[in-house]
């Protein structure tokens, strides 16, 4: 088995077991080839002969992760996301073990689904993405989200916990959220799938993989390869307005609970344009883009192949 591994090490609090799971990949018969990002190479360089390998390690973040998909996108070679960065949504939307002996163990088995990517296209700053994955021109910046992005509050937010992650871990997220009680709210004109329609919030998210820390989801019965994004607007114009919408998702933990409130509104689409007045942070996968609304964003139908454990009920 041949396996290419690309590493983040700027992600998370430190070291992530990677020793252990190579050692244990390679006393099994794996051949592990391993790259590192840093700033002055793009992910497609990096994953240019993806298709040479029988499975590609994407070790970091949730944004590292999405920048390795994208780059991957369409080439059907299998990815497993190794949770190393601070809040790893999709590792938990997979439910990948943190353990690196567990983890070397599922890249052995390979059991894979593949899943839609989401894209995004923004007008602008040609240097505007701090990850390695975005495509940059003259008209502006390009790039793929796995699981979530989005203009308004949660922008503001992942641009606040940006300092504090290397330092208090995931909790930055809470203080980011402290510190901005008051969002600013926008009036925004969203395209969905050619229809219009206006409406008021603090943010829109796009979402493929749905579930939150804590294991709450903002939606019930979402499927990440149905070929659709779902569009997530947050009508509440401060943050305890929020707070029904967070009960309705705990209560869905133990009973069938399918109201999320008045707080926010729920559409699915597969391609999407957000402007809003006044013009609005934008990030993608917790990774903050230099440039502001509007956004123009589309989905990718099965163009990631995920490995999954053996057990996952995703397989089917």
């Amino acid at each position: 088995m041949r396996v290419l591994a690309i590493i983040n090490l700027r992600s998370g609090q430190g070291d992530a077991g990677l020793y252990d799971y190579v050692r244990t990949l390679g006393r099994n018969g794996a051949q592990i080839c391993l790259r590192f990002v840093d700033r002055d190479t793009r992910m497609s360089d990096l994953l240019h002969d993806a298709k040479n390998y029988d499975c590609i390690v994407a070790a970091g973040g949730d944004g590292t992760v999405s920048s390795v998909c994208y780059a991957a996108r369409n080439t059907g070679v299998p990815i497993l996301v190794y949770p190393a960065g601070t809040a790893n949504l999709l590792a938990q939307n997979l439910k990948m073990p943190f353990d690196p002996i567990k983890l070397a163990n599922i890249t052995l088995e390979c059991a894979s689904i593949a899943t839609d990517i989401g894209e995004l296209s923004c007008p602008g700053n040609e240097t505007g993405c701090a990850a390695p994955g975005a495509e940059v021109n003259g008209s502006g910046l390009r790039t793929g989200f796995i699981v979530m992005a989005g203009a308004g509050f949660d922008a503001t937010i992942m641009e606040g916990a940006q300092p504090l992650k290397s330092t208090i871990g995931a909790a930055a997220y809470l203080v980011s959220a402290v510190q901005n009680l008051t969002p600013t709210i926008a009036d925004f004109k969203l395209t969905l799938d050619g229809k219009v329609m206006e409406t008021k919030g603090m943010a829109v998210l796009l979402a493929n993989f749905t579930r939150l820390q804590f294991d709450l989801a903002f939606t019930k019965d979402s499927s990440p390869s149905d070929g659709m994004l779902e569009v997530i607007v947050l009508r509440s114009k401060n943050v305890a307005e929020l707070i029904p919408a967070v009960w309705a998702a705990i209560l869905d933990r133990v009973m069938d609970h399918p109201d999320r409130s008045k707080s926010i509104e729920i559409y699915t689409a597969k391609e999407i344009t957000i402007e809003s007045d006044p013009p609005l942070s934008l990030q993608y996968d917790g990774e903050v883009i230099d440039t502001t609304t509007p956004l123009h964003a589309r989905v990718l139908p099965g163009a990631a192949r995920l490995v999954v454990p053996p057990d996952s009920p995703l397989l089917g």
